[in-house]
Order: C-alpha cells, then structure tokens, then sequence
C-alpha cells in the first residue's frame, strides 16, 4: 500500500502485448516487441508517463520503418544520386532480376551440361556492345580496378598522370588503390598539365601499366593539358599496357541510342572509343550512365580478361546472378539499339515542355505552388559542372524543414534553394505524380 494512500501511477502503464499489438505490422514480431519493451521499461522507470508509452512506441517505429531500405520518390533533380541508389532500373531489367532470383545456369552451360563460368553472360555481351574482345563483371568499378592492379600491376611500376589522382566518394584514393594491391604509383606531368613526353620519361623496364583516370568527378579549366587515350596507346614501350577508368560507363559517346546526342553530355568520354584508340583495358560503373545494377564492368583484350578472371581476388569481387541477370537485360537493350529505354535515359532525355506540362497540373492542385525552371544534374560522380534544363513545382512555406520533413515521411526526397522546396519532375516517375501531388499538398496543408 502507498504511504499516502494513493493508487500506483505504474498501474496505468499499458502492457507489451497491449503496445505490440498496436505497433506497425509491416515490421517484424520481434523488432516490434522489442520497441514494446523499450517504451513500457521506460515508462516503468518514470523516464516518461503511463500515457506516453503508445506515442512513444509508435514513434520509434515510424521511424524505424523510415531508416530501413525501401523504394522512395527522388525528386531532386540528381539522376544518379549515389545517396538514393544511382541509376533506376527498368521493367525488364527487374523482371530479369526476379527471374534469376531462383535457379539459374549462372555457371553452368546448358547445351553440354558442364561447368561454365558466370563472366560468359553479362561480361561478354557488354564487351560485344561496346567492341572489346571479352569483359568480367564485379561488384563495382573500385573493385574493376583494385583486380586490374591486382593482375597485372603487383611490385611494379604504374604511371598516373598527377592531374588525374583522384578521389572517389567515401574517401578512396587512386594513391591508396594503387599501394593496397601492391603496385607502386610514379607520378607524372604536373596537377594542370601532363604532357605525352612526361609519361616517356617516365618509362622504365618497371612500370607494367600507363592508368589514365577519367576525371568525372570534378572539372579543371584554364592553363590545362593532358594526353588522349590514342595517344597514350602510341607511346613504344608501354602503348599495349593503356588501362583506361572511365568510371561513368558511357557505353559510346555518339550515343547512337538516341537520335541526338545531348549537350550536357559534352566531352564525356565513351567505353568503345576507348578500345578503339587502343586502350588495353576500360573500367566503369555499371549504375551510373550506363543504366544498370551496382556493378564494375571490365572490357577489353581477351588475353588480359582471362588473367583478370583467373585471379583469386576475383572471385572476392565478383557480382551475383541476380546482378547479372539485371545487367544482361541492359546488354540487349543497347545491342539492340533500344537503349533510350532505360530509365535514365528516357528521364535525362525528356524534353522541358512535358515536364512543365506535368509541373502545372501538380502546381494547380497545391496552394501556393509555383511552376519552375529548374536544373537537373547527373550526379553521381559524373559530368561535374555540367547541368539539363529540367522544370519543377517550388513552394515557399513557413518552415521548409517541417515540409521537407514531412515529404521524406511519405518517402520524397526533395531538394531546398533559396528557402524555398524544389520538387524536380526530372527525375520523378510520372507514375508518382499522383502521389507527390498528394504529399506535398498534405505537407503545405498541415
């Protein structure tokens, strides 16, 4: 009994099966008992009130269902927004994943019932669309270039061009690559000019590779120079050893998927001039502007590839079947010059004047909203600087961070200039339309 006679306030503490049963079904049994226990134990050490418990609880999981993976709207305008998953994959492309998310001939070959080899699909029908002899695919470009070192580099020298030591997102280094597979880096030319005589001093019975960096991350102009890939390949001694890291993955830069090439496109450099100038090898992303899955993709001399994928880090680095499968349905969308179907491309191409159209029917549902130019990048590490004509809904609410707040809780993702909430059309599906019309006027309302 209470000393002053009064009831236990404990006793208005709801129980865990009460606040369990409440909770979010969507997530599992025990995540969900465990957010139960935590708010009941803290109600029960007078850290919150008896009725707190339920708001608490359901709190946490909305929370918790927000941080774990799932499909959201980008409406940013960033096509390949390495924080929200890079390139969007296409119906076939998925439908291939699904279907290869069960019993695949992934390493075996069905016409002689052997033993086959996983780079035998996507790798070689990537290297076929882009005209190499033979490809392997990985999980990432990192990875392509980590085992190209690897390979063929170990205890020996390679050449970088000093403008081209790079760093990549989370903080890797070209440098840092280069030492961890035990090949030694000799720098050189200067950080704004390298010039074709440079790499020819540089030559030495050593040095095993010439590694040209495309620098898609970031953009030098004024007093610059550096050496072309055909020229590189020109150089007696070291021509037959050009690996070229163009890391975007623009599979050709005519791009003769579309009727005409884009202008924000510019000099980015394409996989199939690269191994027509005579580079040895090419990496790149298979996520970026090439439209696939998370992958690295290394194309080139058949020789080379075969030691590629005899090392045993490749088997450390190699992709899934499932990843594969996604990438080989990208293989025959460019083999068969349908490529402008990919997500990306059909997003980055499509012109400003359907998305404005789009942009006023979302606009005149919104209180407040306002029609907009915008600009829409690549992102992802790629064409720097570089910007598409793109067309959006802006709104000038009170607080943009409650209203950014509630769009992310519906899963959107925009983005935020000059104190006013920019909802891009560029990168937004217009089978979302709808439910970005909805949300953002949900967000404004309330």
């Amino acid at each position: 009994m209470e000393a002053d006679g009064g009831a236990d306030p404990r006793r208005g503490i709801p129980s865990v099966e009460h606040v369990l049963s409440e909770l979010d079904p969507g997530l599992p049994h025990g995540v969900r008992a465990d957010l139960a226990r935590e708010a009941v134990d803290a109600a029960r050490r007078g850290v919150i009130a008896p009725d707190a418990v339920m708001p608490r609880a359901r709190e946490r999981a909305r929370v918790l269902a927000l941080e774990l993976l799932g499909p959201l709207v980008n409406a940013t305008g960033v096509l390949l927004h390495t924080n929200l998953g890079r390139a969007p994959l296409g119906a076939d492309a998925v439908a291939a994943m699904a279907e290869a998310s069960g019993y695949t001939n992934v390493e075996y070959r069905l016409p002689e019932g052997v033993r086959g080899s996983r780079h035998e699909h996507a790798g070689a029908l990537l290297a076929r669309a882009c005209g190499a002899e033979a490809g392997i695919v990985v999980n990432n470009n990192a990875a392509a270039v980590v085992l190209v070192l690897a390979t063929l580099a170990r205890d020996r020298a390679v050449l970088v061009s000093r403008g081209e030591l790079v760093e990549i997102g989370g903080g890797f280094r070209i440098p840092e690559i280069l030492a961890e597979t035990g090949a030694r880096l000799v720098e050189v030319g200067t950080t704004n000019r390298t010039r074709r005589h440079d790499y020819e001093q540089a030559r030495t019975d050593d040095v095993a590779l010439v590694l040209k960096v495309h620098t898609s991350n970031y953009r030098m102009t004024g007093f610059v120079s550096s050496v072309s890939v055909a020229e590189l390949a020109s150089l007696t001694g070291i021509g037959d050893s050009v690996i070229v890291d163009a890391g975007s993955g623009l599979l050709d830069e005519n791009t003769p998927w579309l009727r005409e090439r884009p202008r924000w496109l510019r000099d980015e450099l394409g996989v199939r001039q690269c191994i027509q100038d005579g580079a040895a090898l090419v990496t790149f992303s298979g996520d970026k502007l090439l439209g696939g899955p998370q992958a690295g993709v290394i194309v080139g001399r058949r020789a080379l590839v075969d030691r590629i994928k005899a090392h045993p880090l490749a088997r450390a680095l190699r992709a899934d079947k499932v990843t594969l499968a996604g990438l080989q349905s990208v293989a025959f969308a460019y083999l068969s010059g349908d490529a402008a179907s990919i997500p990306l491309w059909r997003m980055a191409c499509e012109p400003v004047d359907a998305l404005r159209v789009r942009a006023e029917m979302i606009a005149a549902a919104i209180p407040g909203a306002k029609v907009v130019d915008t600009e829409a990048v690549a992102g992802g590490g790629t064409l720097p600087g570089l910007t598409i004509p793109s067309c959006g809904v802006a709104v000038e609410p009170g607080s943009v961070n409650e209203v950014t707040a509630r769009l992310r809780a519906a899963r959107i993702v925009a983005r935020v200039d000059d104190d006013r909430v920019v909802c891009d059309l560029r990168t937004v599906d217009p089978t979302d339309d709808a439910r970005l019309t909805a949300a953002l006027r949900f967000a404004i309302v309330e």
